[in-house]
């Protein structure tokens, strides 16, 4: 073995301005890694979590993701007898979800309307 310093060996590790090794590789979202990415992948999961916590049978939910001319079109739906349980009094859950995976849409960058269908 060497007595060189660990910087001295791994060309590929830098030290941040903190302190902490890190890789000289940026791994974080990008605009060049948009291509890559599945439109809406974030609020379909957020979607997919909070509908499948609602019903009484997460098994049973579908969702359908449709390109609109004015962003994405997320259709869910959920077995028998657990769509009052989604849209709740007076649609205020389903206002929620709406809201929650709108949010969820900016991570994204894409527009995203969500319809319960039966």
């Amino acid at each position: 073995m060497t007595d060189a310093p660990a910087d001295e060996l791994d060309d590929d590790v830098v030290d941040d301005d903190r302190g902490n090794r890190a890789s000289p590789i940026d791994t974080g979202d990008d605009e060049d890694d948009a291509a890559n990415r599945i439109p809406g992948a974030t609020a379909t999961q957020v979607l997919d979590y909070l509908v499948k916590a609602l019903v009484d049978d997460p098994d049973a939910v579908e969702i359908e993701v449709d390109d609109d001319r004015r962003g994405l079109r997320l259709q869910v739906r959920v077995g028998p007898g657990d769509m009052g349980r989604v849209i709740g009094r007076r649609g205020r859950l389903a206002n929620a979800v709406r809201t929650v995976v709108r949010a969820a849409a900016v991570d994204d960058r894409i527009a995203v309307d969500v319809d319960f269908v039966d």
